[in-house]
């Protein structure tokens, strides 16, 4: 599913924070100014910054006329960046829907591999280029097959390891990979396992595969061509394994003896662990009471565990290689925020750092180890310092089933001058409810989303509920078979607690959000529709009974609902939008991208269609060029232009005009044109546009 709204939403939302213009840090009470929307959506400017293993080069993603490319600059001379791809249009993708950087160097330093789908379609086809000559090639040009990087070999920088899904889309073929020639040698052909898991040599070492009873199993290759059972993950304990794949932290140690992963076996919190793939038998690494780990650091040749983060409202770091605590000390002088460390060279000599605060850009830094220097590389977005921001406020309460619900709240700047976090009488407030749900979570962070609607004067509600990672397995687990439940319930109860701080006008709230925060925004306007006086849905489903393309139906019938089974069919519906719209009172927007490989359009299309049977106020934005969410700039400028105009008229907030056109976009309504003044007239406008255009 996709991140929204944090720093990682580039595969959904292209948007930049927002801020008084010119207004700067102060206590002033008077609305800070508006500005246009080309400037708050426009892409980041620096994103992704990765260092090469030999410590030379520094790499990240640049927009070249509104398209996302890779530059390369010396690791002593960040001026000197330039361009080594060229795309367009759509550009290419820096995270993937978890958040992780997408691209990678090869082990000489000499090339990038990237990943790139069609329009948004997630078949991703590998391409490498050299830095230094730009050649590019694409190593695996498979049109509508996925392919996925493993790792690279110990042995020859030159090869790696890919999972292929030409057969089917559940089952991946390992391959192992020339990155020179493209060269494709298959090492397994599997037919049973979810996911194979290769070591630093290449070797297949573990197939993980899951049961009909909700459970993960994990094996090992058995000398007669099968598998050998050496692990039985209980349907309580997958989670783990699940936050181990969403943060990329499995990993063999050096020696290829043993595999890094989250376990929650016997435990709440998951602790890091090792697992040997022979035998199954798994030792802790390290164990943390305040929460599950949110991060592992290793070194990035013996791959030994050096430090681990947790984050209950703010990241937290534990160093465990005393070698390097020296290092972590220094950089908590630096600047202020949480730190991340991104990417170190082979040799450790040089990091990329980043700083995250809530209320400013984020900050990238080289620290140079020998020398103890942290030198600024650049903010990821320079136009924005300066201006003045709300803070997140983190605050906590107990659900009506004693759970712990940690969430953040920020207010319009103006509103909340001295930064208590308590307006002068209540506001309009826009609940943003994070996708996922099982790899996102709201946290701490600088949210671009959220200063934009705080910008147009809205309180933001950024909520975490029963099923979000981070506050251990019984939080995770109480997620089960509540798709639409209690993990509503949750949402509920903390607009409550807002409304009754004072903080929020309980009725002028709003809810909104992407995939699984688009299907609780329809569900929040369907099944409990008093509670909200409108919703903004993007790519959420509808209609559960009717399986996502990506969904395992044994995991997912243990979490949602089996549709396998008249019960469960029931469960099913009984938690389905589509089944509820014609309780809707209030209006929607939703936005769909035509090339959604994991929420399909039918999805929108249906309860689209069901609430405007109901004579609900709906709009349906579509998006030919996009997938699961809105990459590029164009079309983010549209959607979210219409957004702003839906939010005041449903919020009474603040909104500038519609353009006369959205020049670029995609945009196609396919209901409700008239409920926004000015829409029907754009469209025209775009599609005049794009028939003149060559």
């Amino acid at each position: 599913m996709i991140r929204f709204p944090d720093a990682a939403v580039a595969a959904c939302i292209a948007l930049a924070p927002l801020a008084a213009c010119g207004a700067g840090p102060g206590t002033s009470t008077t609305p800070d100014s508006l500005l246009s929307l080309q400037t708050l959506l426009a892409p980041a400017t620096n994103v992704a910054p990765q260092v090469s293993p030999d410590g030379r080069w520094i790499s990240f993603l640049r927009p070249v006329d509104g398209a996302m490319n890779l530059f390369v600059a010396a690791a002593d001379s960040i001026a000197s960046a330039r361009p080594v791809t060229h795309r367009t249009g759509r550009g290419l993708q820096p995270f993937d829907v978890s958040g992780n950087v997408l691209y990678r160097w090869t082990r000489d330093s000499r090339r990038i591999l990237f990943p790139e789908d069609n329009n948004g379609d997630e078949k991703w086809n590998l391409h490498v280029v050299d830095v230094t000559t730009g050649a590019e090639t694409n190593l695996t040009p498979l049109p509508g097959i996925e392919v996925t990087f493993l790792g690279f070999s110990d042995d020859d920088p030159n090869q790696a390891a890919i999972a292929v899904k030409e057969r089917g889309p559940f089952t991946p073929d390992l391959y192992r990979l020339d990155l020179t020639t493209g060269n494709r040698t298959l090492i397994l052909r599997n037919d049973e396992m979810v996911a194979v898991l290769p070591d630093g040599h290449l070797r297949p070492r573990i197939g993980i595969g899951f049961s009909p009873d909700g459970s993960l199993d994990f094996y090992r290759p058995a000398t007669d061509g099968g598998w050998a059972l050496i692990w039985d993950v209980g349907p309580d304990d997958v989670a783990a394994i699940n936050s181990t794949a969403y943060q990329r932290i499995f990993n063999f140690d050096g020696d290829n003896r043993r595999l890094y992963l989250y376990d929650t076996e016997g435990r709440d919190a998951a602790v890091l662990a090792a697992l040997d793939p022979e035998t199954g038998r798994r030792e802790t690494v390290f164990a943390d009471r305040r929460g599950d780990p949110a991060g592992v650091l290793y070194h990035p040749v013996s791959r030994q565990v050096q430090a681990y983060a947790t984050m209950w409202t703010r990241t937290t770091w534990t160093v465990t290689d005393s070698s390097i605590q020296g290092d972590f000390d220094r950089l908590a002088r630096v600047a202020d925020g949480d730190l991340r460390i991104l990417s170190r060279s082979d040799d450790l000599g040089k990091w990329v750092v980043e700083y995250t605060l809530s209320d400013a850009p984020t900050a990238f830094y080289l620290y140079d180890r020998p020398s103890g220097r942290a030198t600024l590389l650049f903010v990821g977005t320079p136009q924005l310092t300066g201006l003045r921001f709300s803070k997140l406020h983190p605050f906590e309460i107990t659900s009506s089933d004693s759970l712990p619900l940690v969430s953040y709240y920020l207010l319009p700047p103006w509103t909340d001058p001295d930064g208590d976090g308590q307006p002068s009488s209540p506001v309009p407030a826009v609940v943003l409810v994070h996708g996922g749900p099982g790899d996102e979570r709201a946290q701490w962070a600088f949210g671009p989303f959220v200063h934009w609607l705080a910008n147009r004067g809205y309180a933001v509600l950024y909520l975490n509920f029963r099923g979000s990672p981070g506050f251990g397995k019984k939080f995770l687990n109480a997620a089960n078979m509540e798709w639409g439940g209690k993990m509503h319930t949750d949402l509920l109860e903390q607009v409550d607690w807002a409304v009754n701080r004072k903080i929020v006008a309980a009725d002028r709230v709003a809810i909104m959000g992407g995939s699984y925060g688009g299907y609780a925004t329809l569900v929040g306007m369907t099944m409990t529709p008093d509670r909200f006086a409108c919703g903004i849905d993007l790519v959420g489903p509808s209609n559960l009974e009717k399986f996502m393309p990506h969904w395992n139906v044994d995991r997912m019938a243990m979490v949602v609902g089996d549709p396998r089974t008249e019960e469960g069919r029931r469960h099913l519906r009984s938690r389905s939008p589509i089944n509820f719209a014609a309780q809707t009172k209030h209006p929607v927007l939703i936005g769909q991208g035509s090339n959604d490989s994991r929420v399909p359009k039918y999805q929108s299309d249906t309860v689209v269609a069901a609430m405007q049977g109901a004579g609900v106020p709906v709009v349906y934005a579509v998006y030919p060029d996009e997938g699961h969410g809105l990459v590029r700039p164009e079309n983010s400028v549209s959607f979210w232009s219409i957004a702003e105009q839906f939010l005041a008229r449903c919020l009474g907030g603040r909104a500038l005009p519609l353009p006369a056109g959205f020049p670029g976009s995609s945009l196609r309504i396919e209901a409700g044109a008239d409920y926004v003044p000015g829409l029907a007239a754009a469209v025209a406008a775009t599609d005049s546009l794009s028939r003149k255009a060559p």
